[in-house]
């Protein structure tokens, strides 16, 4: 199941995330940095949600209190929270 996360501080504006069986299929980032984004999303591709937003939980980007790699793991908790609760 796809999900949309609309961040908040960084330049990309939303991320696009598929989990199935708490497995990352697959992450797309609308906006900001085109490499970064890309080379994140094959990063993460295919590891477990928990490990992979644990990784990416806290990483900054300058004085933005927030990063695009820590955008993505609260994208993956939200997820993650939303399946639990379902």
């Amino acid at each position: 199941m796809q999900t949309v996360y609309k961040t908040m501080g960084t330049c990309a504006q939303n991320i696009f995330l598929e989990i199935e069986s708490g497995i990352i299929k697959d992450v797309a980032f609308d906006r900001g940095c085109n490499g970064n984004g890309k080379a994140v999303a094959a990063l993460v591709r295919g590891m477990k949600a928990d490990e992979a937003a644990d990784k990416l939980r806290g990483i900054l980007c300058a004085s933005r209190g927030t990063s695009c790699g820590d955008q993505l793991a609260r994208a993956i908790e939200a997820h993650l929270k939303m399946i639990e609760n379902q």
